[in-house]
C-alpha cells in the first residue's frame, strides 16, 4: 500500500513556520504568521509573510479568509515600518498560480520599489497575470461576499 504525505510535511514554508528550517532566521512570528528575508531579495527590505496554517495559494482563497489576508498586510506594513523601510514606495502582492514557485500562501512585501531591477520589476509586475497586489486580492474576496 502506497502512503501518501500530506502537503504540510513536504512544504518548506510550513517548516519554517514550525521551526524546522535552521538555514531560515525568522525576523518575527505570532500565533498566526511569520515573516523572513526572502532567498533571493528584489531590494534589501524583500520580506515574506506566510500563515503558519497551510493554505495553497492566493487562487485557493474564498471571502472567509479577507481577515487572514487584512492581517498578513497588516504586519507586513507594520514590519516594514520597523525596519524603515518605505511603506509609501512599497509593493505588497502575491504570485499568482501556476507563477508561484511554492505553493504555500506568501505575501511579497517589498520596499523601495525603486531599487528594483530590471528583472525584478518584471517578476513583480503589478497585477498581472503572474503577481497581483494586496488590494487587488482584497478586493477580489470581497466581491465573494455572498451577503451582499
Amino acid at each position: 500500500m502506497k502512503m501518501t504525505t500530506s502537503p504540510e510535511i513536504k512544504c518548506i514554508f510550513c517548516k519554517i513556520a514550525r521551526g524546522q528550517d535552521d538555514k531560515t532566521n525568522i525576523l518575527y512570528e505570532n500565533e498566526e504568521l511569520v515573516i523572513f528575508k526572502d532567498i533571493k531579495p528584489a531590494t534589501r527590505h524583500h520580506y515574506l509573510i506566510i500563515p503558519k496554517q497551510h493554505i495553497k495559494d492566493p487562487k485557493n482563497l474564498n471571502y472567509s479568509h479577507l481577515p487572514l489576508v487584512e492581517r498578513l498586510v497588516e504586519a507586513a506594513t507594520d514590519f516594514l515600518k520597523q525596519q524603515n523601510a518605505a511603506v509609501d514606495e512599497a509593493r505588497l502582492g502575491f504570485h499568482w498560480p501556476p507563477f508561484n514557485s511554492i505553493s504555500h500562501l506568501h505575501l511579497h512585501a517589498i520596499s523601495c520599489t525603486s531599487e528594483m531591477g530590471f528583472i525584478a520589476r518584471g517578476i513583480f509586475r503589478p497585477n498581472t497575470l503572474w503577481f497581483v497586489t494586496a488590494e487587488w486580492l482584497v478586493r477580489r474576496l470581497k466581491a465573494m461576499d455572498t451577503k451582499s
